[in-house]
């Protein structure tokens, strides 16, 4: 298989067969990532993916879900989706879904009926990175988008038939922004509706322009106890049927995964958690590596 650089993908995939298309990140501009800087954005030629797809049909195994790396596949245009889509049917017919990352920026390029046209080539379950719906946040983040434009391509993602997974980090608009920030992005989530909300700590890792931003105090970091009181604001604010919350990445400090009908009941055993732990850990700014 064709890997270059960096490769990542979403915990909830770990068991799905990853076929490289993209190399890097289009956007590399995220103040708070440093994980695909020594990559340089690039795209897979057709001889590579046609070889890496030849190498998973000889495993023998049926391929039912295939994720694309690298960091926003879905920033290929059209045509050269449509291209890999139609390849990966014609080596795994069963195959249902196949996903990736994506971003805002990636679906503001793509009209409905691009949209419509990928989805009857069985892309869906995009894993979007949203991080907040607070407008401030993401343009200190340097997301390339704000909650306006997410609202207008999340409902022409939503109308062309696909589910989403909305990324989101905690503490990203910073101390004393919690009540706003849950807000603001429990409203974006509650009109676009996922089918699954991802959230983890933010991380201001050495080298980013984050760290810069905290060192000439534009951005105050949260403590434990702040960020987990803002997953519970969250939580207490989503209002969406059908939707699993994922919270149970290695950053989170509580991990905790559920469908969001037992939201009452994730909140209470983030609260048992923080009442048997050391009031140490939970008023510290923890590091946490590399996002």
């Amino acid at each position: 298989m064709h890997y270059t650089g960096e490769v990542y993908r979403h915990p909830m995939e770990a068991n799905t067969p990853l076929l490289e298309v993209t190399i890097g990140c289009s956007h590399l501009a995220c103040t708070f990532c440093t994980m695909y800087r020594n990559t340089p954005f690039g795209i897979s030629p057709m001889e590579h993916i046609e070889e890496d797809l030849e190498e998973l049909k000889s495993y023998g195994r049926p391929v039912t879900r295939l994720f694309l790396v690298n960091a926003d596949a879905f920033v290929l245009s059209t045509d050269k989706l449509a291209r890999i889509a139609e390849r990966i049917i014609s080596y795994f017919p069963e195959v249902e879904t196949i996903t990736c990352y994506a971003s805002i920026k990636n679906l503001k390029n793509k009209s409905p009926d691009d949209l419509k046209r990928l989805r009857k080539l069985r892309y869906n379950d995009l894993h979007i990175g949203l991080e907040t719906g607070y407008n401030p946040a993401l343009a200190m983040l340097n997301k390339g988008f704000d909650k306006e434009e997410a609202y207008r391509q999340l409902y022409k993602l939503k109308e062309a038939g696909f589910q989403y997974d909305a990324l989101l980090m905690l503490g990203a608009a910073g101390k004393g922004k919690s009540e706003i920030n849950a807000r603001e992005t429990a409203n974006l989530l509650n009109e676009t509706k996922p089918y699954m909300v991802t959230v983890l700590p933010i991380s201001v890792v050495p080298g980013s322009k984050l760290e810069t931003l905290c060192q000439n105090g534009e951005y105050v970091e949260q403590t434990e106890l702040e960020m987990l009181e803002e997953e519970k604001r969250l939580l207490s604010l989503l209002e969406i049927k059908n939707c699993y919350f994922f919270g149970s990445h290695y950053f989170n400090l509580v991990p905790v995964s559920s469908d969001l009908k037992y939201k009452k009941e994730i909140i209470e055993y983030i609260d048992r958690a923080m009442k048997e732990m050391d009031e140490a850990v939970l008023h510290r700014v923890k590091p946490r590596g590399r996002l």
